[in-house]
């Protein structure tokens, strides 16, 4: 399991985002109104360095203060119906709220992510590469457009949420840097959803799908892979994806200016030209940009000179390696090399932007609320639902003010938005971002989304009143007659009689009523 990582950050505020991107905070209203228009967004910033964007891709927000279109592309599981989800007002953020009224009472993914540059970059299901996807036909799943809930500005929004064989991508692009051309990226990612896997990566990549030799690609990466390159820490890392390599700096494997992160909002940026590129790095919620690397190409052969082929990709690698796992908010790619003062104002736009969590209340069942789930059986009113920390297996345990911190934040959960029924509600870990709960062969357990539909519907659960006239019980929806019950101090979807130990009807009304309390953590 993913732990935080507590990681010194001191060098970032001892740096100076200067006149520019000071100037360049104020330049994005913070206020929650309807349009939240933005003067100027990231792209205008590149602009007016002499960068424009070629890409710029959001489910958050406009990245132009005139772009008024479609951010992104929902389709739902009922009817297989598609909608675009727009603005609240041009220059602004996401019209999240059109997207719940499109997708209530079903489920739907993210179909595609707009190009906001007017290249028409547009980023949709990756398709069948060397590594085959687990969709149909070897394609990528497609994401589920309510797993990575946030509030930008005080608005509600949602993220890209990457499960491990989840992708995006665009082979057939215009105005992307090939061969030895400059470019620049950067993406917001969520700090803390990541793993070992290949490749988490936003960049450009091979048209073909396929690995077509060192210096192919130029992509973020973030994960904490140490299959070639890494940094100090036990990572994560932002690192450049070039192709046979994710490169922490100019050697193979180890560099030692290469930092742990671990923001919740991160802002990682990569840029590359002629026989030079840097990795810099920050936290998108203030402050500004440390450069983790800045010099010339890696001492290997075949990145001088790079041979760049101008896919763009998502959530994986260029020869479609689905592995990985993370989360995207917004990013875009630039035509030549941006300079240090440029980054430094888009830094400062992107702080300005008011990414939060949108854990916004405790003790509710509103999506976004922190909460402990109390057992009401006479026999357990002091027990709480818990993961257990020696396997990944429910169960509920007496928690109260003198137990441990690690007890109080392992019965502490985050409420998101069904993932198979908008409706309904689905349980994050509080202290271990990425993984839900969800039943399987009846049974509950800790788990990371896969991305499959079988997951969604194991971990979604419909609240109704109490079975026994006292707190909420929760419905299985998939298993409509079984509800979440303690039997045995372990957590089941149990029906109300049956073949199975924790199907016994003796307290069963009590044993699946829950009460609905503040986090202990």
């Amino acid at each position: 399991m993913i732990k935080p990582l507590w990681v010194s950050r001191v060098k970032r505020a001892l740096l100076s985002a200067g006149t520019t991107a000071v100037l360049a905070a104020g330049l994005l209203t913070a206020t929650a109104t309807t349009s939240q228009a933005a003067t100027q967004g990231p792209c205008d910033l590149y602009a007016a360095g002499g960068t424009p964007c070629v890409a710029a891709h959001s489910t958050t927000r406009a990245l132009y203060g005139s772009y008024g279109g479609p951010l992104y592309q929902v389709k739902r599981a009922s009817d297989g119906a598609t909608k675009d989800i727009g603005l609240l007002g041009t220059g602004g953020y996401a019209n999240a709220a059109a997207q719940d009224a499109f997708c209530a009472s079903t489920s739907c993914v993210i179909t595609e992510i707009y190009d906001q540059s007017g290249k028409g970059n547009h980023l949709t299901q990756a398709l069948k590469g060397y590594w085959p996807g687990p969709a149909a036909g070897g394609n990528d799943n497609l994401a589920n457009a309510v797993e990575a809930p946030i509030t930008v500005a005080g608005h509600q929004a949602y993220g890209v949420y990457i499960a491990p064989g989840t992708g995006y991508r665009n082979n057939h692009t215009n105005g992307i840097a090939t061969g030895d051309q400059p470019e620049g990226m950067y993406a917001v990612l969520d700090g803390t959803h990541y793993n070992g896997g290949c490749c988490f990566d936003y960049g450009n990549a091979e048209t073909s799908g396929d690995d077509t030799g060192n210096g192919h690609m130029e992509a973020v990466y973030f994960g904490n892979s140490r299959s070639w390159g890494f940094g100090t820490g036990n990572g994560p890392w932002v690192m450049a994806d070039q192709e046979n390599g994710l490169f922490s700096g100019v050697n193979a494997g180890y560099n030692a200016n290469d930092p742990s992160v671990n923001d919740r909002f991160l802002t990682a940026m990569v840029k590359g030209g002629p026989n030079q590129w840097a990795i810099r790095s920050g936290n998108a919620q203030s402050g500004g940009l440390a450069t983790d690397y800045n010099g010339v190409r890696p001492n290997v052969s075949g990145y001088n000179p790079m041979h760049k082929e101008g896919a763009i990709i998502l959530g994986i690698g260029g020869d479609n390696s689905n592995g990985a796992a993370g989360t995207f908010y917004e990013g875009v790619m630039t035509s030549g090399y941006p300079s240090d003062a440029t980054e430094n104002a888009v830094q400062a736009n992107i702080a300005a932007a008011g990414y939060h969590s949108g854990s916004t209340s405790t003790g509710s069942l509103t999506p976004g609320s922190r909460i402990s789930l109390r057992a009401t059986t006479a026999c357990c009113t002091g027990d709480y639902i818990r993961h257990d920390d020696a396997d990944d297996k429910v169960v509920i345990s007496s928690v109260s003010s003198a137990s441990s911190a690690t007890d109080k934040a392992d019965a502490s959960w985050i409420v998101r938005t069904g993932l198979a029924n908008s409706s309904c509600l689905t349980f994050e870990s509080a202290n271990e971002p990425g993984l839900f709960l969800r039943h399987y062969a009846f049974q509950l357990h800790l788990s990371a989304d896969d991305g499959g539909s079988n997951f969604a519907q194991d971990a979604t659960f419909c609240p109704t009143a109490g079975n026994s006239g006292t707190g909420t019980s929760f419905r299985s929806v998939n298993y409509p007659t079984k509800y979440l019950r303690h039997y045995d101090y372990t957590v089941y979807v149990a029906g109300d009689g049956g073949s199975n130990a924790w199907d016994s009807t003796s307290s069963w009304a009590q044993d699946t009523s829950w009460l609905v309390a503040s986090p202990w953590g």
